[in-house]
């Protein structure tokens, strides 16, 4: 599987309960439909990139699904509880893809997320 962000090889990491890919390159993460719930609670092992450049990788968007056959486009979305973070998911097989710090910052709702998500700006 290759990163939709940067084109490194994407490795599956080991887990029982769920699948999810690490970026080699990026560190950006991709779960099947459902699965990124499913590790919240083991987020800071999966989500071992640097923030900072998962925010430049964040700015790339009209990427490909890394997972469907044809490689459908993913959509752009914004998490309803903390919209200060973007991520990309896929209509066809419903994966979402997390850059660097993302899914770290989703597993956990702090109040420092409050600042953030009033100083998000709009996702166009």
């Amino acid at each position: 599987m290759q990163c939709p962000k940067c084109h490194s090889t994407m490795e599956p990491i080991a887990m029982a309960q769920a699948n999810v890919h690490r970026c080699e390159g990026c560190k950006g993460l991709w779960f099947e439909m459902v699965d990124h719930e499913t590790l919240k609670h083991r987020a800071g092992e999966l989500d071992v990139g640097d923030p900072v450049q998962g925010e430049q990788y964040n700015k790339i968007d009209r990427i490909k699904c890394p997972a469907c056959v044809g490689h459908r486009d993913l959509i752009r979305m914004v998490d309803p509880l903390q919209p200060h973070i973007w991520f990309e998911s896929c209509k066809g097989c419903y994966g979402r893809f997390y850059d660097a710090g993302e899914y770290r910052d989703f597993a956990e709702i702090e109040f420092a997320d409050l600042i953030k998500d009033w100083n998000a700006p709009e996702r166009l």
